[in-house]
């Protein structure tokens, strides 16, 4: 009774969990065309810059899709999580008072503090994923399931260069660093996910599951203006093993 017990747990863990990561990373590739709108606009000049961005989206839709993979080897379709349980959505609705979808990016190409808030935004929230990511990678469950741990890993090796160029822009424009009511704010978004969002969703057996992935009506490509970001690497066409 006790293992079977602690399978069902293990197992509705790493869905709630697959749920909310396939959410994020879909939201992070997204978002991150919003970013480069903006980015074509304010610096077209800056090649590297513009370049690291792409990476970034590239990195973000590899994860999605190895996600996406994982579900299909489980042979379910993922829990219809919204913008509730995604850290960015949060973090911008806080900082900027609207919505990924809400902010307007002409806006942010004319004022460069909006810019360089939105650096911080992402920074933040790039290294707080790596932290989680390192927790997650020592995780019983997680570990168990070999194919969402090579997920994690491939994750946590890609993280650090996705929050390095906003750090790099911000250091370049000498602009500041996240002060510390930025940081308790991104502590915030964290932990009302972890301890107040996540035990709610993994609780209620109601939650439906989304009919359709997330991506079902997209081109999958880059904007055309967007260089580099169709130069897939080795890493982003990893298959997902079977467990």
């Amino acid at each position: 009774m006790e293992n079977r017990l602690i399978a069902w747990f293990g197992h509705r863990y790493l869905d709630v969990l697959g749920s909310i990561y396939i959410y994020n990373e879909h939201r992070g590739y997204t978002a991150i065309d919003r970013v480069m709108e903006a980015v074509l606009l304010r610096a077209s000049d800056d090649a590297e810059f513009i370049a690291a961005i792409g990476k970034h989206r590239t990195d973000e839709r590899k994860h999605y899709v190895m996600f996406r993979r994982w579900f299909e080897l489980r042979g379910t379709m993922p829990l219809a999580v919204d913008r509730t349980f995604g850290h960015i959505d949060r973090f911008i609705e806080i900082m900027f008072r609207r919505s990924i979808d809400q902010l307007d990016t002409q806006a942010i190409v004319d004022r460069e503090e909006l810019f360089e808030r939105l650096c911080r935004v992402i920074s933040l929230t790039e290294q707080r994923g790596f932290k989680q990511v390192e927790i997650l990678l020592k995780n019983r469950f997680v570990r168990e399931d070999r194919a969402l741990t090579r997920i994690f890993e491939v994750v946590h090796k890609d993280e650090p260069s996705h929050w390095e160029p906003y750090d790099q822009w911000l250091k370049q424009h000498a602009r500041r660093e996240p002060k510390w009511w930025e940081r308790l704010v991104d502590t915030f978004v964290h932990s009302e996910l972890l301890f107040l969002k996540l035990p709610i969703l993994f609780l209620n057996p109601r939650m439906r599951r989304r009919t359709d992935w997330p991506d079902a009506y997209e081109n999958n490509s880059a904007p055309a203006l967007t260089p580099n970001l169709n130069t897939v690497s080795k890493t982003s066409q990893l298959a997902v093993p079977k467990t």
